[in-house]
C-alpha cells in the first residue's frame, strides 16, 4: 500500500497586522463617540484641540467597555505580528542579528502594557495612575524601537518592489521623534496645566494614528511577499 500524498493549507498573514493596527484606532473612536453622545466630554476635534485623551475618552460605562473588548485583542495581535517578524525579514534575505532576535521580546513587553493599560483603565487609585504615566510609556517606547528595526533591516534588504514600502515605513518612524520635537519646542510657550494637557492630548492622537498606519504598512508588505504560513500534513 502506497503511502499518502501530504497536503498541505496556507494561511495568509497580512490580515493579523492590519487587525491589530485597525482595532486600537477603531476602539479609541468609538469611545469617544459614545463619550459625546452621553455627555461624558465637550465635543471638539482631539487631533486638534487636544480637549481629551484617549484614556479619558474610553475611562466610564459603555465606552470603557468597547475599548477594551477592541484593545486587548489588539495588544495580543500586535506581540503576534512581531513575534512574526523575525521570520518575514528573513524570507527578504535580511540574516539574524540581535535587534532582529530582541524583536519578539520587546514586542510581547509591549503588548503585555498594553494589556495592562487596558486592564485599569477606567479603575482609581495609585496602580491606575502608576499604569496612566508608566504603562503607556513603556508601550509606546518599544512599540517605536520595533518599528525601527523593522523598517531598517527591511530597507537594507529589500529590493526595488519593497522601496516605496520601506520608505513609507522610515517616513512614520521619522513622525514620531517630530512629534516629541514639537511638543518640547512647545511646551515652555504653552501658560497653565489645560495647554500642557491639550499638547499632551494632541501627541497621544497622533502618535496612535501613526502607530494604526505602521500596521497597515506592514501588512501592506506582508500582502505584497506573500507571506504567509504553510501548514502540511501527511500519513505514512
Amino acid at each position: 500500500m502506497s503511502a499518502a500524498a501530504p497536503t498541505s493549507a496556507v494561511t495568509v498573514l497580512w490580515p493579523l497586522p492590519l487587525l491589530a493596527g485597525l482595532l486600537p484606532a477603531v476602539a479609541a473612536l468609538i469611545a469617544y463617540s459614545l463619550s459625546i453622545r452621553f455627555g461624558l466630554m465637550p465635543e471638539c476635534n482631539p487631533f486638534v484641540d487636544g480637549c481629551v485623551s484617549i484614556s479619558r475618552a474610553a475611562r466610564h460605562g459603555l465606552p470603557n467597555i468597547l475599548f477594551r473588548a477592541l484593545v486587548l485583542p489588539a495588544a495580543v495581535l500586535q506581540a503576534i505580528c512581531w513575534l512574526l517578524c523575525p521570520g518575514w525579514l528573513r524570507t527578504l534575505g535580511a540574516t539574524p542579528d540581535r535587534l532582529q532576535r530582541a524583536l519578539p521580546a520587546l514586542g510581547v513587553a509591549a503588548g503585555v502594557f498594553l494589556v495592562l493599560y487596558g486592564t485599569f483603565l477606567g479603575t482609581e487609585g495609585e496602580g491606575y495612575r502608576w499604569m496612566r504615566r508608566y504603562g503607556v510609556v513603556v508601550y509606546f517606547g518599544f512599540t517605536c524601537i520595533g518599528m525601527l528595526v523593522v523598517s531598517d533591516q527591511m530597507k537594507r534588504r529589500c529590493g526595488k518592489p519593497l522601496e516605496r514600502i520601506a520608505r513609507v515605513m522610515f517616513s512614520l518612524c521619522a513622525l514620531l521623534p517630530f512629534l516629541g520635537l514639537v511638543h518640547v519646542m512647545l511646551s515652555p510657550w504653552l501658560r497653565g496645566p489645560s495647554a500642557q494637557d491639550a499638547l499632551q492630548n494632541i501627541t497621544e492622537w497622533w502618535a496612535g494614528a501613526i502607530f494604526t498606519a505602521f500596521f497597515v504598512v506592514l501588512a501592506w508588505a506582508w500582502h505584497r511577499t506573500g507571506f504567509a504560513l504553510r501548514l502540511r500534513s501527511g500519513s505514512g
